[in-house]
């Protein structure tokens, strides 16, 4: 399932970060989830796509690009 978000933070050492969704729902993305997409970084305020597993994202990508 895919659903867009605002990145609330962004580690860049451990390339892990949190996201609001638009409901504010506050969910947490690990490095896997990071690797998976193109992005080398994130800043907080961007907008971007998840895909995700039940409520674990597995993929992180900016909301102009598409999802796999």
């Amino acid at each position: 399932m895919g659903v867009q978000g605002t990145v609330r933070s962004f580690d860049e050492a451990t390339r892990s970060g949190t996201v609001f969704l638009d409901d504010g729902t506050v969910l947490e993305f690990d490095a896997a989830a990071f690797d998976a997409g193109p992005l080398r970084l994130l800043r907080t305020g961007q907008r971007v796509n998840l895909a995700l597993a039940g409520e674990r994202v597995t993929y992180v990508t900016l909301s102009t690009f598409p999802l796999p």
